[in-house]
This record gives structure tokens, C-alpha cells and sequence, in this order.
């Protein structure tokens, strides 16, 4: 199965909660991938107009508000796919069995719904919903501490 709508995600939430721009070295180290990788990722979240080049900086700055940003957006530009595809039909069943004349048509409206309910919910779910369970993850492991959540992003992606 591919990651890349997921370390797209994780890479955004890296963007969306750092306090200094993150070039694509800094935000592979966080994702923990190469920067050729990341670089593949962005250039396909600019050409949906969800990221911008910092010019003579470096790094990366999202173009809407991670409140706006939906998941779905972000599963559709990173895919290059309309709607979300999870499963397959195997290509070849035995129209001599039973259950492999009919499997298609029962199999094909049962992955339907699942994708579509699946659809639903990414584009229910934004960025900023995104960050903010991860804000109570961090805060759930360190149980009360103090340093900023934009911190932690930087300070991540600096190792």
C-alpha cells in the first residue's frame, strides 16, 4: 500500500506547526524518508495550490489555513486521483464457480460504500483536527509539559 497521503499529512502538520520554514531536508528527517521524497510530495502540493516555495528562504508555507485544509484535498492532490480508491476486485474469478459468476457485482457496491463513507470522512477531517490530536498525543506523553507545540515541530525536524 502506498504512504504517500500520509507522510503528505505528516509533512504538512510539520509546515502548519513550525515556527521557522522547513526545507525538505528537515521535514524528511521528521517523516523519515530522503528529500528527493519529500520534494515529490511538495511539488504535487504546489501544483494543487495547497503549498508555496518560500522565496530566497527556503522552506515552505501552506496557502490556506490548516482549518480549511481538508484531508481529502490533500488524498486527491497527492494521488492524483477523484475519490478515494481503496480496494480491488482480483481480475480473474471462474464464471464456471458459483460465487465467481456473482462476485463482482456484490464485491463492487460493498467497496463503493466503504470508499464512500471513507470520502466522507477525509473531507469531514481537516489539518487543523489533524494538529490537534496530535497535540494531545504530545501532551498525553508528557504529561504537562510546557514547551509549545511548535517547538516540538522544529525540534524534530532539526534531527
Amino acid at each position: 500500500m502506498d504512504t504517500r497521503f500520509s507522510a503528505a499529512i505528516h509533512a504538512l502538520i510539520l509546515i502548519a506547526g513550525a515556527d521557522k520554514p522547513l526545507t525538505s531536508e528537515g521535514i524528511a528527517a521528521g517523516v523519515g524518508t530522503n528529500p528527493s521524497y519529500i520534494r515529490r510530495l511538495t511539488g504535487l502540493l504546489k501544483q494543487a495550490g495547497i503549498l508555496a516555495s518560500r522565496q530566497g528562504v527556503g522552506g515552505f508555507r501552506l496557502l490556506a489555513e490548516p482549518g480549511e485544509l481538508s484531508l481529502y484535498r490533500i488524498y486527491r492532490a497527492v494521488e492524483g486521483v477523484e475519490g478515494v480508491h481503496v480496494f480491488d476486485l482480483h481480475q480473474n474469478p471462474n464464471d464456471a464457480c458459483i460465487v465467481g459468476r456473482h462476485i463482482r457485482p456484490v464485491l463492487t457496491g460493498v467497496f463503493r460504500e466503504a470508499e464512500a463513507q471513507a470520502e466522507y470522512a477525509l473531507g469531514h477531517t481537516t489539518l487543523a483536527d489533524c494538529m490537534e490530536k496530535m497535540r494531545t498525543e504530545i501532551d498525553r506523553e508528557e504529561k504537562g509539559g510546557e514547551q509549545p507545540f511548535s517547538a516540538e515541530i522544529t525540534k524534530t525536524a532539526e534531527t
